[in-house]
């Protein structure tokens, strides 16, 4: 059966409503001819997009068997996404073909949810989740143009950072990873789909420590230097030169040099120091989205505000204004009236908010590889180049799953 066959199949269905991109790819021709996606065409690229992780991501791997079925195809797409993007740098001849190919990308997402995806395995799984993501919703719920800027906006992030400058300070690190990391996470909870303040504050947290956590985790591939090649050989992969990316204010404050890393790795003095700082910020991203996690459960306020909260992609209704003009309001007076109002509204709102924690809860998975990390970080006394692989990691995310704790 082809898949275009069973999105038209969905646009029947009473009460969904399909994307534009959806709609596009079912009933429209493009340059004359019908695109279609098979069945075979998505289990190819499924396929394709596990081994990719497997291999080169193997946490995510790990992760995907948690999340609902609903959104692994999506998760799968934007991990090998992620994955793609972070090789350029180290599989590209020279900075133009790397920004041809990012183009590329910003391209794909454009043309996949205009409903013309390219026989890619990234942009027909996404395809495939867009469709099943339409499928199962009905008018309004999905957060297409959310999801379609944080795409791009994740694609352009890399962009930016594709020559592997150094950040300028531990505050763009975490902007960083806000716009990747955490900006993955907005999109899978999107898929879902799902719309919560808290939930997405979450996420921002656990995100931006993920995104410090893979920083920290390439300091000891970049900043090696290159192996001398032998005599007469073609190297297979471009030389390139060395770099450290953690942060210039931390590097300025322990007195760390890039050339002492380079020359003398983990005996640079001050490394230890520098990588002790940066993972600290990274954990206290994760205390923080536990003490909230806790607060929330209890039916309390998360303990601050979500300083993304009316950005696009963030922008949610206010429970309150449903109890506005309720009559109990009117009689008691202005002061009264509205005390009573606003206790309503946060009596009906612990429970969508609770609901809403247990159902995106599993896409908060992704705390648990970054805190082994860390903790395997500590281990190994602060010193990247020597931090030990572990074998806990199935058994932590089922531990998570089954207590509901990050």
């Amino acid at each position: 059966m082809l898949f275009a066959c069973s999105c038209r199949q969905a646009l029947r269905r009473p009460g969904v409503a399909l994307s534009p991109a959806v709609l596009a790819s079912c009933s429209s021709s493009i340059h004359g001819r019908r695109t279609f996606v098979s069945d075979a065409d998505v289990d190819k690229a499924r396929a394709y997009c596990v081994n990719q992780l497997r291999k080169g991501d193997y946490d995510a791997h790990l992760v995907r068997h948690f999340l609902p079925r609903g959104v692994q195809d999506a998760y799968l797409a934007l991990r090998t996404l992620n994955l793609e993007l972070a090789r350029l740098p180290e599989t590209v001849s020279n900075p133009t073909i790397g920004a041809m190919r990012m183009q590329f990308w910003k391209d794909t997402i454009n043309n996949t949810f205009d409903g013309n995806p390219p026989r890619e395995p990234v942009s027909l799984l996404l395809y495939a989740a867009l469709a099943g993501l339409a499928a199962r919703t009905s008018e309004g719920e999905g957060n297409w143009s959310s999801i379609k800027f944080w795409l791009q906006r994740f694609i352009s992030t890399r962009q930016q950072y594709m020559d592997n400058r150094p950040f300028a300070s531990l505050a763009a690190l975490e902007d960083y990873a806000e716009s990747t990391y955490a900006t993955l996470m907005y999109v899978t909870l999107a898929m879902l789909p799902l719309r919560s303040m808290h939930v997405d504050h979450l996420a921002s947290h656990i995100g931006k420590a993920c995104g410090i956590a893979a920083i920290l985790r390439g300091i000891p591939v970049l900043a090696a230097p290159n192996p001398p090649a032998a005599s007469g050989a073609v190297p297979s992969i471009p030389r390139r030169n060395p770099v450290l990316l953690l942060p210039l204010d931390v590097m300025a404050d322990v007195g760390l040099r890039e050339e002492d890393v380079y020359r003398q790795g983990p005996e640079a003095p001050g490394l230890q120091e520098a990588v002790f700082r940066v993972a600290t910020r990274a954990n206290d991203h994760l205390i923080t989205a536990r003490e909230m996690l806790k607060n929330i459960r209890a039916g309390q306020d998360p303990g601050h505000d979500y300083e993304h909260a009316g950005e696009m992609g963030h922008t949610y209704g206010e429970p309150a204004e449903a109890y506005e003009d309720e009559p109990e309001t009117k009689w008691l007076g202005s002061d009264l009236g509205q005390k009573s109002s606003k206790s309503k509204a946060k009596a009906n709102e612990a429970p969508d908010e609770l609901r809403a924690l247990q159902r995106g809860f599993n896409v908060l998975l992704e705390a648990v590889p970054a805190q082994d990390f860390l903790t395997r970080m500590e281990a190994a006394d602060f010193d990247a180049f020597r931090v030990k692989s572990g074998w806990k990691l199935p058994w932590s995310l089922y531990r998570a799953q089954a207590t509901q704790k990050i």
